[in-house]
């Protein structure tokens, strides 16, 4: 069975999401996908999934939506104000929702992007191997009042509503960087400098973040440099000489020198980051880096085993009648591939 869900509001550019296309890069196609990968993980974890489904990725504020039928839903990423019925609903936990009840979702308190998952996934046409909206391109989905989007059905709703704990990426941070092919291009003073830098956030897009500092420039022994293939995370260095992080849609080649390259464990610090947060960098070696950033698949795990029921007070349950307390069984072997546990 099918449900939809209804648009009944929107309070930005809100989009589907999900993780990406693979394999369109040689073709000058950005992989794109969620700005934070994280929170996609996040609520594949809560919601029993392998892999994270299509989502709705929420820029700074949310909107109004309606389920057609019961499901439950996941709220991760960015902390966001979120009602049901009257009622407030825990941000980084799985709820379930009746159908026909109406979902706010308000301001973020922290960070930039929120998402709305739902445990059978958004299922909007796929284009190109994925559902993730790349706006200039034309492919996927911007949301609009009226519109509805169709959700497959949730495959264990009576499982009880789970929770993780605050993920600290919303305030800024340190972000872990490899060394790269044009590392050795900048001067040892100016690898240094750049180490060593208090910097705050600057504009942001799902392009890039800029790093603003105080100081002079960051300059390289670059003339005549060609272009090259790049991918998010790459910080490069512009004809300003500003620092600039890469994020999901940036492009697939640039000529501008990189400095090196952020872990993707932490480039959701940096997606995360409003203007003036503060940001630092850290160099480490590639054996650090592969101790510190697996693979995504293996991001699950660690997660559905940190997650706990979700505590509340009967009362301010909208959906009581709806759940049975025997159910939510956990294998363990959980970053074993995608589908469903």
């Amino acid at each position: 069975m099918t449900g939809f869900l209804e648009v009944l509001a929107t309070a930005s550019q809100i989009t589907v999401q999900d993780l990406g296309r693979t394999g369109w890069t040689a073709l000058g196609l950005a992989p794109g996908g969620a700005a934070d990968r994280r929170a996609l993980w996040e609520a594949a974890a809560l919601l029993g999934q392998r892999c994270p489904g299509a989502v709705l990725e929420m820029p700074l504020t949310g909107g109004r939506f309606r389920l057609t039928e019961p499901s439950r839903i996941a709220l991760t990423g960015a902390p966001m104000r979120a009602r049901l019925a009257g009622h407030d609903l825990v941000w980084n936990a799985s709820h379930l929702i009746p159908a026909g009840a109406e979902i706010e979702i308000g301001p973020a308190e922290a960070g930039v992007y929120g998402y709305l998952a739902l445990a059978g996934g958004i299922t909007t046409p796929e284009a190109l191997g994925a559902r993730a909206t790349l706006a200039a391109a034309g492919l996927g989905t911007v949301l609009t009042p009226g519109q509805r989007l169709p959700f497959a059905k949730d495959p264990a709703p009576q499982t009880p509503a789970r929770r993780l704990p605050a993920a600290p990426r919303f305030s800024g941070g340190t972000l872990r960087v490899i060394p790269g092919p044009q590392t050795g291009l900048f001067e040892p003073e100016t690898r240094a400098h750049a180490f060593a830098t208090r910097f705050l956030a600057g504009p942001a897009s799902r392009q890039g973040v800029t790093l603003q500092h105080a100081g002079a420039p960051f300059e390289s022994q670059t003339a005549g440099l060609l272009s090259d293939f790049i991918t998010a995370g790459d910080i490069q260095i512009t004809g300003a000489g500003t620092p600039v992080i890469l994020l999901a849609e940036c492009q697939s080649i640039g000529g501008y020198p990189r400095l090196g390259t952020v872990i993707p464990t932490d480039l959701p610090i940096a997606a995360q980051a409003r203007p003036g947060t503060p940001l630092r960098l850290a160099l480490i070696s590639l054996e650090e880096a592969e101790a510190a950033s697996p693979p995504e698949a293996e991001w699950l795990g660690p997660l559905v085993r940190v997650a706990t029921p979700l505590l509340r007070r009967p009362h301010d349950i909208p959906d009581l009648l709806g759940y049975q307390l025997i159910s939510g069984v956990v294998r363990g072997d959980e970053e074993d591939g995608c589908g469903l546990i």
